[in-house]
């Protein structure tokens, strides 16, 4: 795994879960196009990590479970659309909580990732 990658996707999933945050106190909702701006861009250094941990898998000789590593990145890359989904389809705070969820969805897997990835448990 790239830190610089990791440490990205970690810093946007944190400027996006301290502004749901901030949404869900202001009780705003639905979330702004900015926002969803903002997810986007995560949504495409997510599309960069998965690619480019597929190669690496590849052409790695480490103790790597590839199915394992490549469900984890699929699923951090998958579950944000999911999560922005209903954010539109439920337009009340409920949606902003589950995109929150969501966030947290993404963090969890990009630890488990770096887990995979240094260890190989």
């Amino acid at each position: 795994m790239n830190d610089w990658v990791l440490g990205l996707v970690l810093a946007l999933t944190a400027v996006a879960a301290v502004a749901t945050v901030v949404m869900l106190v202001r009780d705003q909702s639905p979330p702004s196009d900015a926002y969803f701006a903002l997810l986007g861009l995560l949504a495409l250094v997510l599309l960069g990590q998965a690619v480019w941990g597929c190669v690496a898998l590849a052409g790695t000789d480490r103790d790597v479970d590839g199915i394992t590593f490549v469900a984890y990145l699929l699923t951090a890359l998958l579950v944000l659309p999911v999560g922005a989904a209903m954010s539109l389809i439920e337009r009340t705070r409920w949606g902003t909580t589950a995109l929150l969820v969501t966030l947290l969805a993404v963090a969890a897997c990009e630890a488990r990732l770096n887990t995979l990835w240094s260890v190989g448990a």
